[in-house]
């Protein structure tokens, strides 16, 4: 490869250095269900146009959200974002800045992260908050990490409600730090009994709500039960929008308050980048991972701002990092921040409202059609419908109808037959009427 210079003999030496056979010694970690025996099936060269006109007809498959009744949620959310946050993000200042390795040159990257901080903490009802984390999934793997450290136990509880890609990061990430996970099965009903799982061993309980179906959990028995054994409760929400409606986990009890924060100020994207929020209580702030940017004065009595606590790797020996996360969300933060900054606390109460009054709307429409019923009794802007046959097939056939109907639960819980026949529907302030006439409609046509 023209960007690679090393010879054979070169590799060999780096090989012999580190203890390896060979460069497949390399992928060791890899399943080997999950690695390719030859390339991929793809053209070996073209030209630079006619990988444009190719990406190009592939780009042109896509359904964009905003083209069609779109109903999808389970993680990712779609919001209107005001142009003026995009506009802001993309002022040169911001674009082209920076992580604050030199915090007395960056005082506006390290003021615009202290003002998301300062958000995050108010919105969770938490004492304090980091500069944000890649997403809401690797936010909960490292709250899992941290509460081990402050408990110095090894055994994480996760409730059957939990997002099922969150409980795969925590499985992964806690396996390599050779920890314990324990995950109750799948909850659609929110109905479980969590507190039976809470024991001596347990260095925390990861709860999410509203769950990954929709369910608002009442934290603050979960929290009781936990700190009566000297466990943690780790809160988990996807939907940062539901905290301008909801009693927040701080509130309820949490210890450690993880999740997305995409909803606000950042679009669907394709999946990402994302911004992941984490906040905690005072007393564990040394245990929190990622960076902390604190407020202060100059010698002349001047507000300035500074990077109070950074326990990653890339500022302290490896060995007393409480995280290799190797940088925070900054941009998409910012972009959080600004949205969060327009709106207000009023503004986030009303969005919330009206996120909600949509999903009630929706719901009590499909829980009309014959066949169809709703899991929840309580959600926010998300549940859970459950329909005859299978899901995905209902999914499919909605989607021919340019109609994005929501996620099949089976497409997250391939090893579960019992969900087969579940949908996860969500509604944001996007979401109009003639959307959901349109659904309903759909609907009845395939059921029928």
């Amino acid at each position: 490869m023209r960007y690679l210079p090393h010879t054979d003999a070169d590799r060999d030496v780096m090989l012999q250095r580190i203890g390896m056979d060979g460069i497949g010694d390399l992928f060791a970690d890899v399943p080997t269900d999950k690695r390719l025996d030859n390339l991929l099936d793809l053209p070996l060269a073209q030209s630079e146009m006619e990988v444009e006109a190719r990406l190009g007809r592939l780009a042109g498959r896509n359904v964009p959200a905003g083209s069609v009744p779109f109903f999808v949620g389970a993680g990712a959310y779609r919001h209107h974002v005001p142009a003026s946050v995009d506009h802001l993000i993309q002022r040169s200042e911001f674009l082209t800045s920076y992580t604050p390795y030199q915090p007395e040159i960056s005082q506006g990257t390290l003021q615009y992260l202290f003002e998301f901080q300062t958000q995050v903490a108010h919105l969770t009802a938490m004492d304090v908050a980091n500069a944000s984390m890649y997403d809401g999934s690797t936010a909960t793997a490292e709250a899992v990490l941290m509460a081990h450290r402050v408990t110095r136990r090894g055994k994480a509880v996760l409730s059957g409600g939990l997002h099922p890609h969150y409980r795969d990061v925590v499985a992964t990430v806690a396996g390599m730090a050779e920890e314990v996970t324990a995950s109750l099965p799948p909850d659609p009903t929110g109905t479980e009994s969590i507190l039976d799982a809470i024991d001596g061993e347990t260095s925390c309980v990861v709860v999410q709500s509203p769950s990954f179906y929709g369910h608002l959990i009442d934290l603050a028995p979960i929290a009781e039960k936990a700190h009566a054994v000297g466990a943690l409760l780790v809160a988990v929400f996807t939907e940062v929008v539901a905290l301008g409606a909801l009693e927040p986990p701080g509130a309820q009890g949490a210890d450690i308050v993880v999740g997305e924060g995409q909803s606000i100020g950042n679009p669907l994207t394709f999946g990402g980048p994302y911004v992941g929020l984490f906040a905690t209580r005072q007393k564990f702030v040394r245990q929190m991972p990622g960076r902390l940017c604190g407020e202060t004065v100059d010698a002349e009595g001047r507000r300035g701002f500074v990077l109070t606590l950074s326990t990653r790797e890339q500022h302290i020996r490896r060995d007393k990092a409480t995280s290799n996360i190797c940088t925070n969300s900054g941009l998409c933060a910012l972009a959080f921040t600004i949205h969060m900054t327009l709106l207000g606390e009023t503004g986030l109460r009303r969005l919330a409202q009206g996120n909600h009054a949509r999903a009630a709307a929706l719901a009590d429409t499909l829980s009309q059609i014959p066949g169809v019923s709703i899991l929840n009794e309580t959600f926010f802007n998300e549940f859970t419908i459950r329909v005859p046959g299978r899901a995905a097939d209902v999914v499919e056939a909605l989607a021919n109808r340019e109609i994005l109907a929501g996620v099949p639960v089976s497409r997250l819980e391939s090893n579960q037959p019992d969900l087969d026949d579940l949908i996860v529907v969500a509604a944001t302030e996007t979401t109009t009427d003639a959307d959901c006439r349109a659904y309903s409609a759909a609907l009845k046509e395939v059921l029928a």
